[in-house]
């Protein structure tokens, strides 16, 4: 049976991506379901593959979660570039391919947003098109948020949007629109795959994070929307 196939991708960089990775990860690790995570490029340091093995207790190594890694902080292709290295789709799938023949179900992180070049001539969107994964977008829960994510999600390709989730992360301060993004948003996108998770606190620990009741009855509910899905 081919493996449950989830993307991570997000509104932009620094939206929560890999916290919600991580928490996923730990949920379903929880539930004895043979997951792996896989963050395949990255740049400016590794702490996000770091916590993702973290959150699966190092079944994977850095380098497994994370092949493809840069110094400088900046969009990946860039990153690669400076370091004279070019990042091929095939490599890079042929890598996540490979991990999937040894799980039920793989969570994929993407590095900024959809459309950020990832390598040479390939995104995100490229990557869950290929993998058929199913899409899960994060955004930041505040002013502009319904607007980011309709742009996301109008740029999947119709398969992909037809299964795609949204989360929403709360901010240390909420501003006007963070109560009612939710419902406006679901005017425009079914209200059942939209989902809201708490505050975190600014440095995100894993064993914080996995306490909060909000956020696990949250994960909770996103995993069980997930179609197909043990």
């Amino acid at each position: 049976m081919r493996p449950a196939t989830f993307f991570i991708t997000g509104t932009d960089t620094g939206v929560g991506k890999t916290v919600l990775t991580a928490l996923l990860a730990r949920y379903l690790k929880g539930r004895d379901i043979r997951v792996a995570a896989l963050k395949p490029i990255g740049s400016g340091g590794r702490d996000d593959a770091r916590l993702l093995q973290a959150a699966l207790d190092n079944v994977l190594t850095l380098d497994e979660i994370n092949p493809w890694h840069f110094r400088a902080p900046i969009a990946p292709l860039l990153a690669a570039r400076r370091e004279h290295q070019r990042i091929g789709a095939a490599k890079v799938l042929a890598h996540i391919r490979t991990t999937q023949k040894r799980f039920d179900v793989l969570l994929i992180e993407g590095a900024g947003g959809l459309l950020s070049p990832l390598g040479e001539d390939f995104n995100a969107r490229d990557l869950i098109a290929t993998l058929n994964a199913t899409p899960i977008i994060v955004c930041p829960n505040r002013l502009g948020a319904v607007n980011q994510v309709l742009l996301t999600l109008e740029a999947l390709p119709s398969r992909a949007r037809a299964r795609a989730r949204v989360v929403l992360m709360s901010p240390s301060r909420p501003d006007a629109s963070t109560k009612s993004n939710l419902d406006l948003l679901a005017e425009h996108f079914d209200r059942k795959r939209i989902f809201r998770l708490p505050w975190l606190g600014g440095r995100f620990a894993l064993a914080r994070g996995w306490g909060n009741l909000g956020m696990r009855k949250a994960v909770k509910e996103l995993v069980s929307s997930l179609q197909n899905f043990p």
